[in-house]
């Protein structure tokens, strides 16, 4: 008995009988607008997580962008140091000699 009752209940939503039912004609529109509304916030949603994971790449790569920047500086400061430039010019044998005598500034 009570199995051929969920048996009937079961045919009857599945079996699209439910939907002739006045309470389901009668808020088709409601139904429909709900089903939109829906439909936009995952939409909505799965924008929204795209645009987010894709921020936070675009941060990491900035981040190394500034590490690389950092790197890059940090070497040319170095190599651009007066006693680097010296041990370049021994290392290459150049007849380049430095100055003893302070720099002089003309003014007008």
């Amino acid at each position: 008995m009570k199995f051929d009752k969920i048996r009937k209940s079961f045919v009857h939503v599945f079996g699209g009988n439910i939907l002739t039912e006045g309470f389901i004609v009668n808020n088709m529109r409601f139904f429909v607008v709900m089903l939109i509304i829906v439909f936009v916030f995952i939409s909505h949603r799965y924008t929204y997580l795209n645009k987010m994971s894709e921020i936070e790449r675009l941060q990491r790569e900035l981040k190394d962008a500034k590490y690389e920047s950092l790197t890059i500086s940090s070497s040319l400061t170095e190599a651009s140091r007066q006693t680097e430039i010296e041990k370049l010019i021994k290392q290459y044998s150049l007849e380049i000699e430095i100055s003893n005598e302070p720099i002089y500034y003309i003014k007008k």
